[in-house]
């Protein structure tokens, strides 16, 4: 049985840590720099598992926007702002008498 750690094969298959993972979603979340981070290992033949990450945080991200997107049009197309503001601005009341 092979080390993981001691990985012998392909630069390209080298699995990744751990942590790379952790600092990759670091990293990803970045508005910006992050984005533009994110699209350049989506491309890159570098390493198949950094590739991967990236496009599985892509992934993400569109199920995510589709959610925030449908939710938004459900409230705006419902006429539900006028139901939430009514909520909001009873918390506002109710913290307010504490502040």
């Amino acid at each position: 049985m092979k080390n993981r750690y001691n990985y012998n094969g392909p630069s390209e298959f080298k699995p990744l840590s751990p942590w790379a993972y952790c600092g990759l979603s670091i990293v990803f979340a970045i508005p910006l720099i992050g984005l533009v981070i994110n699209i350049a290992c989506c491309f890159s033949n570098s390493n198949i598992n950094l590739r991967s990450f990236a496009r599985s945080s892509w992934c993400i991200f569109i199920i995510e926007f589709v959610l925030v997107a449908v939710f938004v049009a459900l409230i705006f197309g419902l006429g539900l702002t006028s139901y939430f503001a009514d909520i909001f601005s009873s918390v506002e009341n109710i913290a307010g008498q504490y502040i």
